[in-house]
């Protein structure tokens, strides 16, 4: 099943396999519901229509995207290159507790086919291909996205206490184009991959899959629910496994394309 939300006549609308929900449909609520019963609530719903309209984040403004960091071995080295502090990022890679942080709320998230931003107070940035989590209110996994981790390496490689404004600020985190609704088996070999045009030529492309993950994706969500409460569900982007070389640098007018699984997620950088 295949979740996408829509700018509609009307407002903000919600589609399932191309054709649209209920008007009344959220994700607030369908994240509510148990795992194990959101297949029967949504082919109990009603739907009408293609859904053709122009595409909006497959997320509502009410809902928090948080984010894990150092999960895989090449975010480990390409962080203790960067860093002043490299011993902090071995040490969380082989500690039991994840880095987990705070993205983005869902009003401030990208759609696919906007704009990221790199900020204008730094001088190497990069996008970070990630397959996110949807996770609902009890923090179980109900399926996944697509998402661009966009991040500043000078500002958190200067100390790590920087981290919140390397990776928090507008245009800095992009998902989509929607949400496959899976059981979280079917994302543990997810191929992830990912390329960056400039002027029409690729400067840098590269794949890896989730399976090369250090963690568990149900230990990243168990530990985000922790003394935590998502009523309404949450996204959590599950760190990156691709990082260009260390002399690359996104430039304005760079376009960044990001597959997960089937999803492509397609960005162009501005500053």
């Amino acid at each position: 099943m295949y979740l996408s939300r829509h700018r509609a006549a009307g407002g903000p609308r919600w589609a399932l396999d191309g054709r649209y929900l209920p008007r009344d449909f959220t994700l607030e609520h369908l994240l509510e519901i148990q795992a194990a019963d959101v297949q029967s609530f949504l082919e109990g719903q009603s739907r009408e229509g293609t859904a053709d309209d122009p595409l909006l984040p497959p997320v509502e403004p009410s809902h928090e995207v948080w984010a894990s960091g150092v999960t895989y071995l090449r975010s480990r080295e390409a962080r203790e290159l960067e860093s002043a502090d490299a011993d902090a990022y071995e040490r969380v890679y082989d500690a039991e507790r994840p880095e987990l942080f705070f993205k983005a709320p869902g009003w401030r998230v990208v759609v696919h086919g906007d704009r990221v931003r790199i900020r204008e107070d730094s001088r190497w940035n990069v996008p970070e291909p990630e397959l996110v989590l949807v996770v609902n209110s009890g923090m179980e996994i109900v399926g996944y996205t697509a998402g661009n981790d966009v991040s500043s390496r000078d500002i958190e490689g200067e100390n790590p206490l920087y981290l919140p404004q390397a990776k928090v600020y507008d245009g800095s985190c992009s998902l989509g184009p929607g949400i496959v609704l899976s059981d979280v088996d079917s994302m543990r070999n997810l191929r992830i991959t990912m390329s960056i045009l400039r002027g029409g030529e690729t400067v840098f492309e590269d794949e890896t899959d989730t399976s090369q993950m250090k963690r568990s994706l149900e230990d990243l969500a168990g530990y985000l629910g922790r003394e935590l409460a998502f009523p309404h569900g949450a996204l959590l982007m599950t760190g990156t496994g691709i990082v260009p070389e260390d002399d690359f640098t996104l430039k304005a007018g760079d376009r960044v394309g990001i597959s997960v699984g089937d999803l492509t997620l397609e960005n162009e950088v501005a500053r």
